[in-house]
């Protein structure tokens, strides 16, 4: 049978993660998990209400690159790549209780797994969710829990459709110019 789209385990974690699945016969989405225990710390300890109050304060304040790398999303791994059609993407969305229970925001709103992320040499094709929890306290996740969920679509492509190049490495690559 030929292979249309789905998961597979990334080779480092074999035998330690499930392929996501959906929860339900009507569920878009499948539910991805985490692929190890990991604390996502919360914006307000990471400099946030510094600067927040510096600027309440009118008073000037200028993020030095220690206090931008403090505030960056947390990277969780899933264990998981995708295969899937040339003109399809896999889009990661969160899950809808994480903003309520847990005060985790997806820090790009969406994520967008390329067909051509699958197999990359730098790190074939993990999928990982970015997360900022701005909750007062620290979120832990457990290696297991569900925090986010795939969903394949298909794109269009525009008349004047143009590419720059095949891709070249993992996470971030394709904006690498």
């Amino acid at each position: 049978m030929e292979k249309i789209r789905g998961f597979e385990v990334v080779s480092q974690f074999e035998g330690q993660v499930n392929l996501p699945v959906r929860a339900t016969k009507g569920a878009a989405g499948y539910d991805f998990e985490a692929a190890t225990d990991i604390i996502i710390p919360s914006i307000w300890k990471q400099g946030v209400a510094t600067a927040l109050k510096a600027m309440l304060n009118k008073e000037k304040f200028i993020a030095d690159d220690a206090t931008q790398k403090e505030i960056k999303p947390t990277l969780i791994p899933t264990g998981i790549k995708a295969y899937m059609g040339a003109d399809e993407y896999l889009q990661l969305t969160n899950r809808s209780s994480n903003p309520l229970k847990n005060y985790l925001w997806l820090a790009n709103g969406v994520g967008v797994i390329d067909s051509d992320y699958y197999g990359n040499p730098d790190n074939e094709g993990h999928i990982m969710f970015q997360f900022l929890n701005f909750g007062l306290m620290d979120k832990k996740i457990a290696k297991g829990d569900r925090i986010g969920q795939g969903i394949f679509l298909p794109f269009l492509k525009a008349d004047q459709d143009v590419t720059l190049g095949d891709r070249t490495g993992g996470f971030g690559s394709s904006g690498q110019r």
